[in-house]
């Protein structure tokens, strides 16, 4: 303590030093080189890096050939500077939707980097819980010279959930819009995006039953872009695994490996795009190759 201080002083100055060390480090300021996709954190209005994306190629994805190319032109568009329109990927489970998502985004960026552009598109992950916060990040996406896609895998609101009221205002028809450098990808299991009580409910419930039902499903059409997915067939369960089989050089004939598919897809009580590619983790399991 030196002379000119009073103990009362000395005592705040110790407090000060020991609520600084408690506290956490400010957040780092993200860098758009670090990565091609990000996740937000709202709690820290921060966006940290995935350095290696959970993807397939996009020439593995079978059975979705209409949607696929739907969805890569319309990221191509955006990538380009063009018109684009926000997607809605709804439908069956483990269909391939969010798995196309990611594999769109990293075809485009492929043809970007083809074509000499370093401006590579960022994907951003947007938790369903987080999405009141989504102006918040549209406020740090606006100014930046790049452009983003948000995707948020299986959206869907149910009971009294009031959160896609901000969603709608965001998509559009907000004040500020939506920035020209922002897409919102989402899928989910539901078209709506709620389940078909809840918009039972408000039919049986309101004194206007068709202005109750608008207000719930009017959110669904803020996406101009509706693919939907479908369960697939045993033949196009086939190709799924033959071409996973060929990628990554499973030392199998299909002769060994259809009937143990067959038996898989019985076991799990369906056929999709999730459950061939766990079968194929569970080939290459037993033939040791990794994968």
């Amino acid at each position: 303590m030196s002379e000119s201080e009073t103990p009362l002083q000395t005592t705040l100055l110790r407090i000060a030093d020991a609520l600084d060390r408690l506290a956490p480090p400010p957040p780092a300021k993200f860098e758009l080189g670090a990565a091609e996709a990000f996740i937000w954190h709202p709690e820290l209005d921060r966006l940290e890096a995935v350095p290696k994306v959970n993807r397939v190629d996009i020439r593995l994805l079978q059975g979705i050939d209409l949607q696929c190319n739907q969805l890569l032109e319309n990221t191509r568009r955006f990538a380009n500077g063009l018109p684009a329109n926000n997607a809605l990927l709804w439908g069956a489970r483990g269909a391939g939707k969010s798995s196309l998502v990611k594999a769109s985004h990293a075809a485009v960026n492929a043809e970007l980097a083809q074509s000499g552009n370093k401006k590579p598109v960022c994907l951003i992950e947007l938790h369903r819980e987080d999405i009141p916060t989504l102006p918040r990040l549209l406020t740090l996406l606006r100014p930046l010279d790049r452009r983003f896609i948000l995707f948020c895998d299986d959206l869907s609101f149910d009971g009294q959930d009031a959160a896609y009221k901000s969603l709608k205002a965001v998509l559009e028809g907000g004040i500020e819009g939506r920035p020209d450098n922002v897409l919102f990808y989402a899928t989910s299991n539901r078209r709506h995006l709620m389940p078909r009580d809840m918009i039972e409910n408000e039919r049986s419930t309101a004194v206007n039953p068709s202005e109750a039902v608008e207000e719930k499903v009017s959110l669904s059409d803020r996406f101009g872009l509706w693919l939907g997915f479908h369960s697939c067939d045993q033949n196009t369960y086939f190709e799924m695994i033959r071409g996973y089989v060929q990628a990554y050089n499973l030392p199998i004939e299909e002769d060994a490996w259809r009937p143990m598919a067959v038996e898989w897809t019985v076991t799990r009580g369906a056929r999709s795009g999730r459950v061939a590619w766990q079968f194929i983790q569970d080939l290459a399991g037993r033939l040791g190759k990794p994968l």
